[in-house]
């Protein structure tokens, strides 16, 4: 599964599957989960809390893939599943990691890159509108400067591929300078972490 780094209002969320596995079911969903708890493990979270992307957080709603998966990790031992989390709970840092297919991820993956450079390139316009727009605009750059690179695509560029018995990292393929280097950075992290070898040990835990 591939997994990456969505900001929220809380700070990240370890997302997966992002694109790998189109159709999934709910043992890999249940699998995406454990993995994505070791992976944010090794990132300093001491004990995520991992979560199902579906749409409504009451136990009737998703389809049947979704909800099968959720009875398993209900059952996990050393999970800390906290049940469904919809977009919005998302963003607002619900969960430390979301589960989902590849098919939804990578579209809410796009999406959100999509949106980040949306909202500053409006931003941008606003300021840029009249004079005491571009007053404002000045008192407020540093600001929004640092919002923008916080936010940017590129700053949270490189997924990794987990279940596999080495560190391999995707880049976007629109990536530039920067974004390599956040690729870069987050497979120096994995190796520093041992991540392959730390996922076969839990996994051999945690897996029914």
């Amino acid at each position: 599964a591939m997994v990456a780094a969505i900001p929220t209002q809380a700070g990240y969320c370890q997302l997966l599957d992002l694109g790998a596995n189109v159709d999934c079911s709910a043992e890999n969903l249940y699998q995406f989960a454990v993995m994505g708890a070791v992976a944010a493990q090794a990132l300093g979270i001491h004990r995520p809390r991992v979560a199902l992307l579906n749409i409504g957080t009451e136990d009737i709603k998703g389809n049947q893939q979704v909800k099968l998966a959720a009875t398993l990790l209900q059952n996990a031992r050393g999970l800390n599943y906290v049940g469904f989390v919809e977009g919005d709970g998302l963003y607002r840092g619900e969960a430390d990691v979301v589960v989902c297919d590849g098919f939804v991820g990578n579209i809410l993956l796009k999406s959100s890159e999509g949106l980040a450079t949306m909202i500053g390139a409006r931003i941008e316009k606003l300021f840029k509108g009249g004079v005491l727009s571009r007053v404002a605009g000045a008192m407020a750059m540093p600001l929004l400067k640092r919002l923008q690179a916080d936010l940017a695509p590129a700053r949270h560029n490189g997924a990794s591929f987990l279940g596999l018995q080495g560190i391999v990292i995707k880049s976007h393929g629109s990536a530039g300078v920067q974004g390599f280097q956040s690729a870069i950075q987050r497979a120096l992290i994995e190796i520093q972490e041992n991540l392959p070898q730390r996922l076969h040990g839990r996994l051999e835990d945690l897996l029914p």
